[in-house]
């Protein structure tokens, strides 16, 4: 049988099944994913799923009908505990084998978890998977204090839909600001005040020093400034680290993340990778990085497909990434990383701008709140090398899309 394995059930793998039956590839295709569900979407997860209340079934890529019609063996709920490089191998940790001629790696990353006492481990949530929260959900009509623990896109997301149900949400930061990784400083304060407009009370440097349950069933959370709070519901989203056991295990090359070559080939040559656990060098920015992002796994997991079914393809995709909190998009095209100077284009105060970042004269990133027409030229640009002046840049009268003609 053989054919074409891929571990891991998530955005990349389930790209790589659509585009390897779209280009041609008839053989063998074999799904291995720890979690036992059809492939779904995450996005939605901490944002209109848990706010609409909507079927689980409304987040799946394809239903099972999909799979059967191109001959995709699901074995789902399983886990590879180790691959046989040279036997071609996987060994299942139901102890079944399953061999492979070409092999794709899309394990994604793993939750960091939050430290506290071991007998409180049950009492956190995360937002990772749909049974994370699902968990959540039967939690959230009866509580009406929530705690949220991490300032980045995952813990903000979940507290602005939190928000929106009527629950009084705190946010704790350990950080100077919130989004401190994902967007300039402008754009941080611009959302931290929108945030709180909403009624979010956002902490920064802030830092849990220990959490207890009271005898009430709440928690009480002491911070390492002497803050004290309680809530019913404790949600961490503290980031996430790559999931790349399996790959040391086999020995491919590891960075922090499992290596590829531009063609999205690790150092096995029958062993392929897509997503958050990959580490690759793009064009855009400087040696080996990590790209945390939907578009990504998505975009490398089309090299893959394209390369396994013959057309040498490699992965230089513009990395864009996106965010929903109350009524604002948030949407970020290239890397940030380095920028010397801002030019902003709208007013802050209007809630529709977009700020170009810069590298001396060259344009390395642009990031929009709710001007999705800028976001999509910015895309092109980026992927053209058209820089526009700064005075182009900041010229709302001027459509982006124009200068492509250059």
């Amino acid at each position: 049988m053989a054919g074409v394995v891929i571990v891991g059930g998530g955005h990349a793998g389930f790209q790589c099944i659509d585009s390897l039956r779209k280009g041609g590839y008839t053989d063998a295709i074999t799904l291995i994913d720890a979690e036992p569900h059809l492939p779904y979407q995450r996005p939605p997860l901490s944002k209109s799923y848990l706010l609409d209340g909507a079927d689980p079934d409304t987040l799946l890529f394809r239903t099972a009908a999909f799979f059967e019609e191109q001959r995709v063996e699901m074995r789902l709920g399983q886990r590879v505990e180790s691959i046989d490089r040279g036997a071609k191998t996987l060994v299942l940790d139901n102890g079944e084998q399953v061999v492979y001629d070409q092999l794709v790696l899309a394990p994604g990353a793993q939750l960091r978890p939050l430290q506290i006492p071991a007998d409180l481990a049950d009492s956190v949530h995360y937002i990772k998977s749909l049974d994370d929260i699902n968990g959540i959900r039967e939690q959230l009509d009866a509580v009406e204090d929530v705690v949220v623990i991490g300032g980045g896109f995952i813990g903000l997301e979940f507290a602005s839909t939190a928000v929106k149900l009527g629950k009084r949400v705190s946010v704790l930061v350990r950080g100077e600001r919130i989004l401190n990784q994902n967007v300039t400083p402008e754009l941080s304060e611009y959302m931290l005040k929108e945030h709180q407009a909403q009624g979010a009370d956002i902490r920064l440097n802030t830092r849990i020093e220990t959490v207890n349950r009271l005898e009430s069933g709440r928690l009480s959370i002491l911070t390492q400034d002497g803050q004290q709070l309680e809530c019913d519901l404790l949600v961490a989203g503290i980031g996430v680290t790559p999931a790349i056991g399996l790959a040391e295990q086999a020995s491919l090359e590891c960075d922090g993340g499992i290596r590829v070559d531009s063609y999205c080939r690790t150092s096995d040559p029958s062993i392929w990778a897509a997503g958050d656990a990959v580490s690759c060098e793009h064009p855009m920015a400087e040696g080996f990085t990590r790209i945390e992002s939907v578009q990504n796994a998505v975009d490398q997991a089309k090299v893959i497909a394209a390369n396994i079914t013959g057309t040498p393809t490699t992965y230089d995709a513009v990395p864009w990434f996106w965010s929903d909190q109350y009524a604002h998009k948030i949407q970020m095209v290239g890397f940030h990383q380095g920028y010397d100077r801002v030019v902003q284009r709208g007013d802050m105060d209007s809630g529709k701008f977009t700020l170009f970042l810069y590298k001396g004269d060259q344009l390395i990133a642009v990031h929009t709140v709710n001007k999705p027409a800028d976001h999509m030229a910015a895309r092109k640009l980026l992927a053209a090398g058209i820089s526009p002046s700064f005075e182009e840049a900041a010229d709302e009268s001027l459509k982006l899309n124009t200068l492509l003609k250059r």
